[in-house]
């Protein structure tokens, strides 16, 4: 992609009768962003930047958790436990190990350490995989046998586990890919169970739940789902009410504590190049998770987590361990981490030799893992054992972005070429990791904060890029805080200190609790957090990509939004202020939607009839409750997720502009008779390329209308 220009600095070019006033100006701004700890825009450069990149570190994202980076193991990896795993693992700052590995999960029978049908390695049992759980100084996922296992064999491993070894093993998915047992026509995952619907696996959950907890409260019960976007999602299995999530959540929402879903970017023949484009439907697939908790869960959502515990580029074949698949690693662990989930495991330790192909100049073993294996592929064999690849290093990289409790903030770049993360460090520094996905060109970014000034000091730097072979120091002091340059095909994280006095260090103010909704109507949300040491004031912004604008100010800890739109999404966070007015660190985020008048004057019913993973049909039933007949009418919508469309549709006229679908009556439709007296249908043949929400609000003429 050709890179985007901005037009050239004007001065000099006759623009002195204004130079007095563009001086008071720019003296005015700069006032200003003293008060609020905005840095001042750099000065234009006489070379255009090929990318810009802005970073607000008081839009936070999130708070990165102890747990956030994590990777699978699997029993019939020989290598799981070789010393120099943990080793490898702990400098990446690896905080979950997940046990036993994947669809393997569903045979395993711990106390015997033994898988029938499947190959178990020697010295990969519990005991020996927790020994170099706690010398990484990682936490367990483990996932209990659901496929040929009882809820009473898992709470045997819970007891075993956390009452007589003493582990403290907190994390316990309830299966693996459960929903790829047959019930929807593709059966990969073993599972014993005469009844494969997603009804049976709900009640088994409620079952295993109350099982492990009987030994152990403390443990958390995960639950398997589909993606939104992804297959099964969307299809509806004969007998079933609705598919897998719409089925599962309502049914086990008060018995888990997390839900455990999985993303791959496609198929064998999917490059590392494909996967980075497809990344770009990740955030709308987690948010639409999120959403899914919200209905099922209600007001005890917030204490329902997102686990991302298998990702990789693919789901086999080529292309898995040169340098693209780094950079989609690094990519994909913030993505995913920014968007809601609190770990991300990487599919997977060691895998095995695959197809062999050259990437980049280099060897490509089409192996899944993050280390060697060891292994061949004819003639051709890969590195020694525990070697690291590529996506090692992506990881590893995200490392030297932030550890626990740090806090992830907006960052948007105006390419397509150049991904961007941040994260403002507990210690008030500020990191920014820019992923060049060219392969030819280097990219000359500049950087643009809104929240933080950076001091004098030149930025630390680090750098993953063609000819190195761990995370490397670059110390020949080129960048700056307003501008970098990233080699092609390369990582690249600076880290600044802020300008003495600015930023949350320099306020007496803690950040403020996450916000909690405490109610919502179409026009009105009622928010509170948890009060911040020395705070006197508190500050609640929206946040729209990097831009964040203040929506409410109280001295307490809580404030009513008004005159929102019926049917819309909003995301806050709430900053504490000093008595003399600075500004603490941003709280996490909440994300929430309004919903849709109960006294409207009109009503509509939006059902999916049927869906396929990337497509569907859908009936909209449209209800007249006003006292007046209407004759003539349009109804309007917003589609939720980039990737919705109308394809076709009948009984009425369709037109969509962007993410807008306006329906209009077809010539000759008789009125929508006053006080609900008749109604007016009408079905479409939908498309997705994606998650697949409903739309969150409907308008009858313009007015907006009750039910969705």
């Amino acid at each position: 992609m050709a890179p985007s220009h901005r037009p050239p600095h004007p001065a000099g070019r006759g623009l002195r009768p204004l130079a007095r006033g563009a001086a008071v100006l720019a003296a005015s701004l700069a006032l200003l962003s003293s008060l609020v700890g905005v840095a001042p825009a750099a000065p234009q450069s006489a070379d255009d930047a090929d990318a810009d990149v802005r970073v607000n570190a008081q839009a936070a994202l999130g708070t990165l958790t102890s747990e956030a980076r994590g990777v699978n193991t699997a029993i019939w990896d020989a290598h799981m436990n070789d010393p120099e795993v943990a080793g490898l693992m702990k400098s990446a700052d690896v905080g979950v190990m997940r046990y036993p590995g994947g669809s393997y999960a569903d045979i395993y029978h711990w106390e015997t350490h033994t898988a029938p049908g499947g190959y178990v390695a020697p010295g990969t049992g519990f005991d020996a995989f927790m020994g170099t759980v706690r010398a990484t100084g990682a936490q367990p996922v483990l996932i209990a046998n659901y496929g040929s296992g009882t809820p009473e064999e898992a709470a045997g491993w819970v007891r075993y586990a956390n009452i007589t070894k003493k582990y403290g093993a907190k994390y316990w998915e309830i299966g693996n890919e459960i929903y790829g047992n047959g019930h929807y026509g593709s059966g990969w995952e073993h599972d014993d169970h005469e009844d494969k619907s997603p009804q049976e696996y709900a009640r088994q959950v409620r079952a295993y739940a109350a099982a492990m907890k009987a030994v152990d409260p403390t443990v958390r019960i995960g639950a398997v789902l589909t993606t939104p976007g992804e297959w099964p999602d969307g299809v509806v299995g004969e007998g079933d009410s609705g598919d897998w999530n719409q089925t599962v959540l309502p049914a086990v929402a008060d018995v888990v504590d997390f839900v455990s879903v999985h993303w791959y970017a496609g198929g064998a023949d999917t490059t590392a190049e494909d996967a980075m484009t497809r990344l770009a439907r990740l955030p709308g697939e987690l948010r639409e998770v999120r959403r899914q908790i919200d209905r099922a869960a209600g007001a005890d959502s917030p204490d329902i987590e997102i686990a991302l515990t298998e990702i990789n580029t693919n789901t086999g074949g080529a292309r898995l361990t040169a340098r693209p698949n780094g950079l989609f690693a690094a990519d994909a662990f913030m993505t995913a981490l920014e968007n809601g989930v609190f770990t991300v495991d990487w599919w997977n330790t060691h895998n095995g030799a695959g197809q062999i192909t050259t990437v980049d100049g280099e060897t490509d073993y089409g192996d899944m893992g993050m280390l060697s294996s060891g292994a061949c592929t004819g003639d051709v064999c890969e590195p020694a054992p525990n070697t690291p690849f590529s996506p090692y290093y992506g990881m590893k990289m995200t490392a030297g972005l932030g550890t626990a409790g740090d806090t992830m903030v907006a960052a948007e770049s105006s390419t397509q070429d150049v991904s961007a993360h941040a994260v403002l460090r507990r210690d008030g520094r500020l990191s920014v990791m820019l992923v060049n996905k060219d392969p030819d060109t280097a990219r000359t970014v500049d950087l643009d904060y809104t929240g933080f000034t950076p001091s004098t000091t030149a930025p630390e730097v680090s750098r993953y890029a063609r000819g190195d072979s761990d995370i490397t120091d670059v110390t020949d002091g080129e960048a700056s805080a307003s501008r970098v340059t990233v080699p092609p095909y390369a990582l690249l994280t600076v880290t600044l200190q802020p300008k003495a006095g600015t930023g949350p260090g320099a306020s007496a103010a803690a950040a403020p609790g996450t916000p909690r909704l405490e109610a919502v109507t179409d026009t009105t949300a009622r928010l509170s957090w948890e009060g911040a040491t020395g705070a006197t004031r508190y500050l609640v912004q929206e946040r729209d990509g990097t831009h964040t604008r203040l929506v409410g100010e109280t001295t307490g800890t809580a404030v009513t939004l008004r005159n929102l739109p019926p049917g819309s999404t909003h995301t806050v966070n709430v900053l504490a202020a000093d008595s003399s007015g600075r500004v603490s660190g941003p709280s996490a985020p909440l994300t929430f939607s309004t919903g849709t008048p109960s006294d409207a004057a009109c009503a509509v019913t939006y059902h999916r009839d049927t869906s396929w993973g990337n497509g569907f049909v859908a009936t909209v039933t449209v209800r007249n409750l006003s006292g007046t007949p209407i004759t003539g009418w349009t109804v309007d919508w917003d589609w939720a997720a980039a990737g919705q469309s109308l394809s076709s549709g009948w009984n009425a006229s369709f037109e969509q502009t962007g993410s807008h679908v306006r329906v209009t009556a077809s010539e000759g439709a008789g009125p929508l008779a006053a006080d609900g007296g008749s109604t007016a249908s009408f079905g479409f043949v939908g498309a997705n390329d994606g998650p697949n929400p409903d739309p969150a609000a409907f308008r009858l003429n313009g007015a907006v209308c009750s039910g969705g």
